[in-house]
Parts: structure tokens; C-alpha cells; sequence
């Protein structure tokens, strides 16, 4: 199973270092410098302003190249050079990204690693995200909200992102007076939300 540890944004200055969404909630673990992270599949470049005419589809071209006419291609994985926090957000310079445009290139891709690799938490009260997704959520009287979309990881405390039956989304922080009890056994989360938290 693939899980997504990162989102790249947008560059930031002009030596090939990118902005970096974090959705893992172990960052200098995920992206300390000599990590491999591939990239999600099916995740694509935007078009080149200059494109080969009758490029066959599926062409693997170098990851990126001087040359006018060639596009660049997002390679299948991602090998990180440096990494920093700077003012709140992560930079990462990967390995032959070496300038703006390049970096342009990259902007969307999801980063992602195989849960496989992945290894447990050592303290019961902690959890993967991937161990999350999925998950019914329901309340303590056994009525069912929903389930877990994905886990946003806000400054503050991280965010249940609760798919609700209806279609519409709602953020419960992940804290013990809200969710006093994850049970992976059970397929659930027990949610005790305060009144209007779901209607936000």
C-alpha cells in the first residue's frame, strides 16, 4: 500500500529547492537528506512549452534536459539532497533538480512511500495516518458519522478529516477529549464531538 507522506508545491528560489506539503507526521524522518521517496503514479508534469512533435506517449526521456523540444517528466522516484524547515514550511532540494523551472515541473506530485516500509509505533496511543483512513467513525452511543478520509497535520494538533455520509467533510481534532478511543480491531474511531463541531 502507497502512502503519501508529501505534496510538492511551488519552488522557492531559484536553485531547484521545492516547497514541500507535509502529510506525514514524522517529517524529519520522511525527508532526511538520502531518503528515496517515489512519486505517485500517474502523477504528471504540466505540458512543456516546447514539446517534441509525434512523442511517442510512454517515451521515458531523461528526468530533465537542457535541450529546447524535450519535456520533462517526473521520474519514478525522488532521491532528497537537503532538507530545512523555514518558517513553518519544509524545503527540499532533490537530487539532479538543479533550477526553477525544473522545480516548476514538479509542482503537484505527490510523494509516497510503501507502507510496508513503515515501521509501527512504538507507543500504543500513537498511529500512522494509513492506519486511520478508512476507519468508521462513529460516536459513543454507536451512531455513525462517517469515515476517515485523511489526516491533516495542523501546527496546533493534528485533524481528523471526516468523510460525512452526506458527501460533506468536517475536521475533528485529533485530541482524547474529542477521540477518546481508536480501535483498529473494530474498524473505528470513537468520536465525542462538542455541539455544532460537525456543522462547521
Amino acid at each position: 500500500m502507497q502512502l503519501v507522506v508529501g505534496r510538492i508545491g511551488k519552488p522557492h528560489g531559484v536553485r531547484g529547492e521545492v516547497t514541500v506539503e507535509v502529510r506525514t507526521d514524522e517529517p524529519e524522518a520522511r525527508f532526511a537528506p538520502g531518503a528515496v521517496l517515489r512519486t505517485e503514479p500517474g502523477a504528471k508534469p504540466p505540458p512543456a512549452r516546447n514539446t517534441v512533435p509525434g512523442a511517442e506517449p510512454g517515451a521515458t526521456p531523461p528526468p530533465a534536459s537542457d535541450e529546447p523540444g524535450v519535456p520533462f517528466r517526473v521520474p519514478a522516484e525522488l532521491t532528497i539532497e537537503e532538507s530545512r524547515f523555514h518558517q513553518g514550511r519544509v524545503l527540499i532540494a532533490f537530487e539532479g533538480i538543479l533550477d526553477r523551472n525544473t522545480a516548476e515541473a514538479l509542482r503537484g506530485t505527490l510523494l509516497v512511500v510503501d507502507s510496508a516500509d513503515v515501521t509501527p509505533p512504538d507507543d500504543p496511543e500513537e498511529f500512522h495516518d494509513h492506519q486511520l483512513v478508512g476507519l468508521a467513525v462513529v460516536t459513543p452511543a454507536g451512531e455513525r458519522l462517517g469515515e476517515v478520509a485523511r489526516i491533516d497535520h495542523a501546527p496546533s494538533s493534528d485533524l481528523l478529516v471526516l468523510r460525512r455520509p452526506e458527501g460533506r467533510t468536517a475536521l475533528i481534532p485529533f485530541v482524547r477529549a474529542i477521540v477518546p478511543e481508536v480501535d483498529l480491531a473494530g474498524g473505528r474511531v470513537i468520536v465525542d464531538p462538542p455541539a455544532g463541531l460537525l456543522d462547521l
